[in-house]
């Protein structure tokens, strides 16, 4: 198994970017396979893996997420060229479609059909790396404008194919288009235990394309480390949890939450839910399953985290993105060094 690590961009007001980096850097000395910097509504996904790009040697460097919303297919592939040539190749392009809040709240864009956007972009993606004519009429995505000035371009130094594509998935129809299109997996909320929640769907997908999962890197993630008392570290990312089931979508929409449901916990989301919009907000962050917090994260002693890890490469994980605790930088890469040890002996 390969440990890849998340990224904080730059925020005005937040934590030092240059502890990030440096973090980075130490991450790379221990033989962390990637980087990935997340994306929501502070800093973008790429200005910083550029800054990235010039301080480390080897260690690979992903968006995880790019929101696709944001851009047009043919400035994602620009960006995804720019920063594979800034890093020597070492640029993987994570792509989602982020959920209707962030898409048509802060973006001003329609979240409507966003599977057939996610399919459309990433073939005008896979057109331009290609070096071809971005030639492409699809229903929410016409190069060049209909009716408009524009004739159809290539994108300018020839192609780029070896950009790997991972792709952050969640419902049943999207992890088959993943299994069946992409390089790679981004997966959150993923349990081990309940591995079969997503990735038969995406064993489908990749069937139908004449492939096997085993052609894709499955990542997920990004599991909390700490070394602590395991009662204690439930408890304290009980709120966390609770947003994410409730808060990140609607009530109506919620990825995440469909993610619990099929893995078992309907009923524990309902719950959390309910409370959660009726304001009792402590009351559903205890409502949280102690067993949803513990299969998602790697808490306790050597031989607890040894057991995770274990399931995780037992479930067909190839990648696991992780959060090392610490109040520290010193703190967090002596927590990301253990971890790696235990990996290393588990993957022996």
């Amino acid at each position: 198994m390969r440990i890849s690590v998340g990224v904080q961009g730059p925020i005005p007001g937040g934590p030092s970017f240059q502890d990030e980096v440096a973090f980075v850097q130490e991450a790379e000395k221990l033989g962390v396979f990637a980087a990935w910097t997340v994306e929501g509504w502070g800093a973008d996904a790429v200005t910083p893996l550029a800054y990235l790009a010039a301080q480390t040697e080897t260690i690979r460097l992903g968006t995880g997420i790019m929101q696709l919303s944001a851009r047009v297919p043919s400035m994602i592939a620009m960006t995804a060229r720019t920063l594979a040539e800034l890093s020597d190749n070492r640029f993987l392009l994570g792509l989602g479609v982020s959920g209707a809040q962030v898409v048509e709240g802060l973006h001003g864009v329609s979240f409507e059909a966003p599977l057939t956007r996610l399919r459309e972009t990433v073939d005008v993606i896979r057109l331009s790396l290609a070096g071809e004519k971005i030639d492409y009429q699809g229903d929410q995505i016409q190069v060049p404008l209909p009716g408009g000035r524009g004739r159809s371009l290539r994108l300018g130094g020839g192609g780029s194919e070896s950009i790997p594509i991972y792709l952050a998935t969640l419902g049943k129809k999207s992890l088959e288009y993943t299994g069946a299109a992409a390089d790679g997996w981004i997966g959150t909320t993923f349990c081990p235990e309940h591995a079969d929640a997503l990735l038969p769907h995406i064993e489908i997908g990749a069937k139908a394309a004449g492939r096997t999962l085993t052609d894709l890197d499955i990542g997920a993630g990004a599991a909390r480390v700490d070394f602590g008392s395991v009662d204690e570290l439930v408890d304290r990312e009980r709120m966390g949890r609770a947003f994410t089931i409730a808060a990140m979508g609607s009530r109506d929409e919620n990825f995440y939450a469909d993610s619990y449901v099929r893995a078992g916990w309907g009923k524990e989301v309902e719950e959390v839910q309910s409370l959660w919009h009726a304001g009792r907000r402590d009351e559903a962050a205890k409502r949280v399953p102690a067993e949803m917090i513990l299969q998602t994260n790697l808490f306790g002693d050597e031989a607890d985290i040894r057991h995770r890890i274990r399931a995780y490469i037992d479930a067909g994980v190839t990648t696991l993105k992780v959060s090392p605790a610490g109040d520290t930088l010193d703190a967090r890469v002596s927590t990301l060094g253990r971890l790696m040890s235990v990996v290393r002996a588990e993957s022996a």
